[in-house]
């Protein structure tokens, strides 16, 4: 028995980690592009997303600058909208872009936009799902226990759910940024077509972790076969 000496179905994950890197890659960049290039408004971040905020009636929403690069987030427990300082301060298209995307969310927030309250409900048992899998999965392994190793993989589908998710929350959420960018006036038709690219090169950071995701899961089914036992 090779496992844990060596373990082939670590090539199972290549191509999720090559386009995790890809994606990464093409976000900073994107954004580091459209950074460059302010838009005709003359707004910054924190404007476009006050103003965004008031124009769907949302007034219980605070805007708070942060120290974290690109850790721009909703957080709908303390209804924070925080932005980061290439965001906050910022007049260019890619931060007009984050700020309305991250306002989309407090929109889907206000609304009951049901993909991002069922992601929100994921949270804990994502996180915990995470944390427990493989050690279980191990601990069956070494075990010969069927149902550490069933368990483990149910756990860790948790992970996978709250991957796919994320997908229409984030996908929605851009889309509702461009046509209130456009909508209110604040980008031209031909700087929210720029616009459109950072947000763009962004969701490929969330299909990347869902891609990852799913490989890490088939990679668990693999090696439960391989080394499940019979209790």
């Amino acid at each position: 028995m090779f496992f844990p000496y060596f373990d082939p179905t670590y090539f199972i994950l290549i191509p999720g980690l090559i386009f995790a890197l890809y994606a990464q890659s093409k976000v900073k960049g994107t954004f580091a592009r459209y950074s460059r290039v302010a838009s005709s408004s003359g707004m910054t971040g924190a404007d476009v997303a006050e103003r965004l905020l008031r124009s769907r009636g949302i007034t219980d929403v605070r805007i708070e600058r942060i120290g974290n690069t690109l850790g721009d987030h909703y957080d709908p427990r303390q209804k924070v909208l925080r932005l980061s300082p290439e965001v906050y301060g910022s007049t260019s298209l890619a931060a007009l872009g984050v700020a309305a995307h991250e306002t989309g969310h407090a929109i889907q927030h206000r609304v009951g936009y049901f993909p991002l309250q069922l992601r929100s409900s994921l949270v804990p048992v994502a996180n915990f799902g995470s944390t427990i899998a493989f050690p279980l999965l191990i601990i069956g392994i070494l075990l010969a226990s069927e149902s550490l190793i069933t368990f483990g993989i149910y756990a860790f589908g948790a992970v996978v759910l709250f991957q796919l998710v994320t997908l229409p929350v984030e996908f929605d959420a851009s889309n509702r940024a461009i046509a209130l960018l456009e909508g209110n006036g604040f980008l031209s038709r031909q700087e929210a077509v720029h616009t459109k690219k950072v947000l763009n090169a962004a969701a490929l950071t969330y299909i990347a972790g869902a891609l990852t995701a799913i490989l890490s899961l088939v990679r668990l089914l693999l090696l439960a076969r391989m080394f499940g036992g019979d209790e």
